[in-house]
């Protein structure tokens, strides 16, 4: 799932590439994938594209003076960028992977798409960004939030850690290939509680949250979309790596899986040497 550092790079890339365009169509292959109808989609062309940016991990693109393309990309979205089409015709509904395809008026447009059947991309035409529900619930953005708002925001939150640094109305922005990275920085375990962190640790975490957060927006911005994967899965040093040696301490990567989902750690790094269960609502193998 594209996180704060791939998002905060599209944005990069669409204001660098895309912005002072007018657009010229605004298709729309997937209806499920667009979730407003006012304004229509009709009312996007002849718009000039102003901005880009991103809330959380919903990357949100100016249209105009008064539009917003809000986008979360889920986990399996993405958007590709064309410096000219195949061809003019008009997106067929279904057309493959390819949910929304924005034309501009040089030929260079982008594609929004979606990989395998579950379906989840989401879209949204709105006046004021906060009219996505997802939009108007984030908590502070992980870039943005301070130190002290960072303790409180956990010590208001008891549970694992690596939970409550995913759910996007404590912070924004922060997925799950991340939090393993944030984690195995600072050295805690995915299970630890937030409640018993000592304030030491807490400082440790937000530092770590920094430190891997700014590296990774620093490696992904001024790429283009189509390099972006691949420069994630490089800098990562846990998460994606079960098997592999632990970069810092040469153990092996462990791994716990759930039902649909599965985190990474180092056990020398982060538990005290121990495995993890890997079972749901894991604890530490005694």
């Amino acid at each position: 799932m594209p996180e704060l550092p791939e998002v905060e790079a599209l944005a990069a890339y669409l204001r660098e590439r895309a912005v002072g365009h007018a657009v010229q169509r605004f298709e729309v292959a997937s209806f499920s994938a667009l979730k407003t109808y006012d304004p229509a989609p009709s009312a996007v062309a002849g718009l000039t594209l102003t901005g880009a940016g991103r809330h959380g991990k919903f990357l949100d693109v100016h249209l105009g003076e008064q539009l917003h393309l809000i986008v979360h990309l889920a986990r399996a979205g993405w958007l590709h960028y064309r410096d000219a089409f195949k061809s003019a015709a008009p997106l067929k509904p279904g057309s493959g992977p390819i949910a929304i395809r924005v034309r501009l008026d040089d030929g260079s447009g982008f594609d929004l798409t979606e990989a395998g059947t579950q379906k989840s991309l989401a879209a949204y035409l709105v006046r004021d960004p906060n009219e996505v529900p997802g939009v108007s619930r984030l908590g502070p953005d992980a870039l943005a939030v301070t130190a002290e708002e960072f303790a409180q925001r956990l010590r208001g939150r008891n549970g694992q850690v690596k939970g409550v640094l995913t759910d996007q109305e404590v912070l924004a922005g922060i997925g799950n290939a991340y939090s393993d990275e944030i984690l195995h920085v600072a050295k805690l375990s995915p299970f630890a509680l937030t409640g018993k962190l000592t304030d030491e640790q807490i400082t440790t975490l937000y530092e770590a949250m920094r430190a891997v957060e700014t590296d990774a927006v620093t490696r992904s911005v001024g790429q283009r979309a189509a390099e972006l994967k691949g420069e994630k899965r490089a800098g990562l040093r846990v998460h994606a790596r079960t098997g592999l040696p632990c970069p810092e301490c040469g153990d092996t990567v462990r791994e716990v899986s759930f039902a649909d989902k599965s985190l990474q750690y180092c056990p020398t790094c982060q538990t005290g040497g121990k495995p993890l269960a890997d079972r749901r609502l894991s604890k530490l193998i005694r």
